[in-house]
């Protein structure tokens, strides 16, 4: 359990489900506290690894999860997200299990990036690992009849090393140059779309180079939270 993110007398109301990882958390990304401009209360699901996450699609954490997620609400959050894109696939199993919303994937921004472009164009995805993401994902979060263009990133040899391969440390300028090359590759293969959302974690610090590289809104994690967070908070904006 990990009070980050909580300044003085604050109650956090957003929590967050963190897969039990080694990588840096930059600035950015949605394990790092200082990310967000509110507290955040984390709670680590021991055993969840990318490998049983992403790859192996693993069923057995579920319970894991929803004990993890249960701590939260017990603790006064009104919101959990998740540290991990992947769990679309467990979306309805989490929300049907805990008392507060449950914000499992960036993915759940593809209904809002549906209204925001015309018809005819798709909206683009970038994944941590392209063959992992399958139609059960997208059904888990309602999203596998949209039109989608999806590129992985499997083949970034910094991104999967560091957040699938669990290497410790990163190099920030090659990670940012392999996202903005995936993002590319996004938009010249599908000159269709008009959004991007980002479905790992991981890749909000590298969303203002996508968004520069290819002129487009991209959604990630971190706007997801702070919509969250929008949507519970009792504190009144300031004037």
């Amino acid at each position: 359990m990990n009070d980050h993110g909580a300044a003085g007398n604050d109650k956090p109301l957003i929590g967050v489900l963190m897969l039990e990882t080694t990588f840096p958390r930059i600035p950015g990304d949605i394990g790092n506290p200082g990310t967000f401009p509110f507290p955040v209360l984390y709670q680590i699901v021991h055993g969840a690894s990318p490998q049983r996450v992403v790859i192996d699609a693993d069923a057995g954490l579920i319970d894991d999860f929803i004990d993890a997620g249960g701590a939260l609400a017990a603790r006064g959050v009104k919101a959990i997200a998740t540290s991990c894109g992947f769990l679309a696939l467990f979306h309805r199993r989490l929300i049907d299990a805990l008392p507060v919303p449950v914000f499992t994937s960036s993915l759940l921004q593809v209904h809002l990036a549906r209204a925001l472009i015309r018809g005819d164009q798709k909206i683009g995805v970038i994944t941590a690992r392209r063959s992992s993401l399958t139609d059960a994902h997208l059904a888990g979060v309602g999203i596998a009849k949209q039109p989608l263009a999806i590129v992985g990133m499997e083949d970034a040899p910094e991104f999967s090393a560091v957040f699938i391969g669990g290497k410790k440390t990163l190099d920030v300028s090659k990670c940012r140059r392999e996202m903005q090359s995936a993002a590319n590759r996004l938009v010249e293969t599908h000159p269709d779309v008009g959004v991007i959302v980002l479905e790992c974690t991981n890749m909000p610090p590298y969303a203002p180079a996508i968004r520069q590289a290819t002129g487009l809104p991209v959604f990630d994690a971190v706007s997801m939270v702070n919509h969250a967070y929008s949507a519970v908070t009792t504190t009144a904006p300031l004037p």
